[in-house]
């Protein structure tokens, strides 16, 4: 039987029994029934209770942004194309673009590859769920308003429009498939997680949420000084360089740690 002894060191090596807690609420009792500080306990039970009050939906009446060139890698990877006409320079504030409802997914679900792209984008990337209403919001406190996290696939067929892709490119059917929502709690550090990404159970890219042009609440102030974001909204921080592809048949696996994975297959379209 696993039990904890005494109390913990501080909350990093706490967040084992956070995170399962996730996943095995009944162990809640296992967890803390050797624990000596009272304190600690409660923080778990209330961790316990906000965690299973959010289970995460589909935004119904939110909108899905993803960002462009947020990662260093890609950025610098351009070199002179980012000086080309029109835009002449490296872009001074975020670049959005939307997923569109017909392309939220679901762990589970079918991806469908259309006929005119033989392999598709995989681009794992963490999704900032918005709790508040957020408005010109300063670094200092844009996290307060994150509800949480959750993991994306934000799936694309690939292109080298990078400044203002195609709808047709970003906006497939079932292109964005999105994980559990994590409550902002019990991520230390959204700025520091791994994420993977897995063809048919081999690791083809390993990556994370560093490196970012505009880390979490840098972005998060970025944005909203020129747009209001509101509850239900979620914000992506964008795919890493290297985002690697796939085909029909395979079965593709994304993960962050600490916010979950998403797994779905990758079936051809069938042409009536």
């Amino acid at each position: 039987m696993y039990r904890i002894q005494g109390e913990p060191k501080d909350w990093t090596e706490a967040n084992l029994g956070i995170t399962l807690i996730k996943v095995y609420p009944k162990w809640i009792d296992l967890l803390t029934s050797e624990c000596s500080n009272y304190e600690y306990v409660s923080e778990i039970r209330s961790l316990k209770e906000l965690t299973m009050s959010h289970t995460f939906q589909m935004p119904a009446g939110g909108t899905v942004y993803g960002t462009l060139l947020n990662h260093r890698e890609a950025l610098a990877a351009l070199g002179d194309q980012v000086n080309a006409a029109p835009y002449k320079a490296a872009p001074k504030a975020p670049i959005l673009y939307i997923k569109p409802r017909n392309t939220w997914a679901q762990s589970g679900d079918a991806v469908v590859v259309p006929s005119d792209a033989p392999e598709l984008q995989m681009g794992v990337t963490l999704g900032l769920v918005i709790g508040s209403v957020a408005c010109k919001v300063s670094v200092a406190e844009a996290l307060s308003h994150v509800a949480g996290y959750v993991v994306l696939n934000d799936i694309s067929v690939p292109h080298d429009s990078f400044y203002r892709p195609s709808m047709r490119f970003k906006c497939r059917d079932g292109s964005c498939p999105m994980g559990a929502f994590v409550p902002r709690e019990l991520v230390a550090n959204p700025d520091a997680l791994a994420m993977t990404v897995a063809i048919d159970g081999q690791v083809v890219q390993q990556t994370d949420t560093g490196g970012r042009v505009r880390p979490v609440a840098q972005l998060l102030a970025d944005v909203t000084e020129f747009m209001t974001l509101h509850p239900g909204d979620v914000l992506s921080i964008g795919i890493s360089a290297h985002a690697p592809l796939a085909h029909a048949g395979q079965r593709v696996t994304v993960s962050i740690a600490g916010v979950g994975q998403i797994e779905n297959t990758l079936v051809a379209e069938e042409l009536v």
